[in-house]
């Protein structure tokens, strides 16, 4: 039987759970009896081991499976008495006291919060759109044909030229020699031998590039270089140094052609370049489409953060910690990283759990109070939409209703977008036109 609730906080809650002694013996007995018609021993036959040796043998562990099970359930039981809705897991503790015969625990639980949803009405949310212009394409395609780049040695006659004159420019490709000391004393990671780059890509700092343009195969130059405050060497960050580079090997970039060639090594299979330039149209609005969508949603986001008030119970908090920091690690090794050794403390990401915890508190608030469930209909069509952009959208529907977790995420992913679209339409909205570099360049993510 379960006492009455007592309120330790706003969210906070405990009861006391008891229950008689001698329901745990009986089933503590009654479970090693089970467990004595299989159980072996030196000398036995399988089933005719002495019951006061299987209890010798398997007794604190049946015990402790009797407890877990009785007070679970007497757990549940209590929290269902008492229309208890509760939030993570309960922390039971036994008490120290307890009437004869009885064993007692005192479980303190978190639960669900009250959500207040403020007048949508009076909302004001900013939403953004991008267009895809001709501009656009012809960008994608000279990244194209960046990533289809051929260099050859530079001042040497070839099919396609010689690349000019032989002096190191930006887009050249050059090899280096480098060795770099801090009052006289070389440091480590400041030497290296046939290290290549790309002259104007950044990869270096613009000291050690401008120190680079100009230069011939076997000319060496000697200049100052001054490391960033915030620079990732600690060693050598805030410090100047002085290097020496020499040129080993210079090549010129040579860029394919936008022609049917080109066209062909896109997936175009006749080579049509209008084609090819719709192809890359499609995909580019698939991929604004996206980037808007994901902008519009974090804009409503946000906004139900601000009009809703509610507690956020500490033991979810934690829970979507520890979940965050364990999908941070597997993915960092899924990376090739070795993660082994390295410490993953759940507070770091508790700031974005609570945010997580608390929209997920005041979106099941709206889609309850508002029918805006997934529909299966809504599923399949997003699943088709994601199926698009595969060579066998057939087998992308096989994937996803195959497996009922991975069709959760897709009515997750409708759930929300019934939200937005929920919210949006009550909300007073305004929209702004983004460039779509600034588009793209953003990783706005719900």
């Amino acid at each position: 039987m379960a006492t009455a609730v007592e309120t330790l906080g706003k969210l906070e809650r405990r009861i006391t759970i008891s229950f008689p002694l001698t329901d745990v013996r009986t089933e503590v007995e009654k479970r090693l009896k089970v467990q004595a018609r299989t159980a072996k021993a030196p000398g036995f036959r399988p089933g005719k081991v002495p019951l006061k040796m299987v209890a010798a043998q398997y007794g604190y562990q049946i015990e402790s499976e009797v407890l877990n099970d009785k007070v679970g359930r007497a757990f549940n039981d209590a929290a269902n008495e008492n229309n208890l809705r509760v939030a993570g897991f309960p922390n039971i503790v036994p008490k120290e006291e307890a009437a004869e015969g009885q064993l007692a625990f005192d479980a303190t639980f978190e639960v669900y919060p009250e959500v207040a949803i403020g007048d949508l009405t009076a909302v004001e949310i900013e939403t953004v759109q991008a267009d895809v212009s001709e501009a656009e394409i012809d960008k994608t395609i000279d990244i194209l044909r960046k990533q289809r780049v051929h260099f050859h040695t530079k001042g040497e006659a070839g099919e396609h030229g010689d690349g000019g004159e032989a002096v190191a420019a930006n887009g050249d490709r050059v090899t280096v020699d480098f060795v770099g000391s801090i009052d006289g004393v070389e440091f480590p990671g400041g030497k290296a031998e046939g290290y290549a780059f790309v002259l104007g890509e950044g990869r270096m700092l613009p000291e050690f590039e401008a120190a680079t343009l100009g230069l011939k195969v076997g000319e060496a130059k000697t200049f100052p270089l001054s490391f960033p405050e915030d620079y990732h060497g600690k060693d050598v960050a805030g410090k100047t140094a002085s290097f020496t580079i020499t040129l080993q090997k210079l090549e010129w970039a040579h860029l394919p052609e936008v022609d049917a060639e080109f066209a062909k090594s896109l997936g175009v299979a006749d080579g049509d370049l209008a084609k090819m330039r719709e192809d890359i149209k499609v995909n580019l609005q698939r991929e604004v489409a996206g980037r808007v969508k994901a902008r519009n949603k974090e804009a409503v986001m946000d906004a139900l953060i601000k009009v809703a008030e509610l507690e956020v119970p500490k033991t979810l908090i934690a829970q979507d910690s520890e979940r965050l920091a364990e999908m941070t690690r597997q993915d960092m090794a899924q990376r090739g990283m070795n993660v082994k050794d390295v410490p993953f403390p759940a507070e770091l990401f508790a700031e974005k759990a609570e945010r997580r915890v608390r929209l997920g508190l005041i979106l099941s608030q709206l889609v309850g109070d508002n029918n805006l469930q997934a529909t299966p209909e809504q599923v399949k069509a997003q699943i088709e939409d994601f199926a698009q952009s595969y060579e066998d959208p057939r087998e992308v529907l096989k994937y996803y209703y195959s497996d009922r977790r991975r069709l959760g995420e897709i009515e997750a992913l409708v759930l929300e977008e019934n939200v937005v679209t929920y919210v949006l339409g009550l909300s007073k909205v305004t929209t702004k036109a983004v460039a779509f570099d600034e588009l793209m360049g953003s990783n706005a993510q719900a």
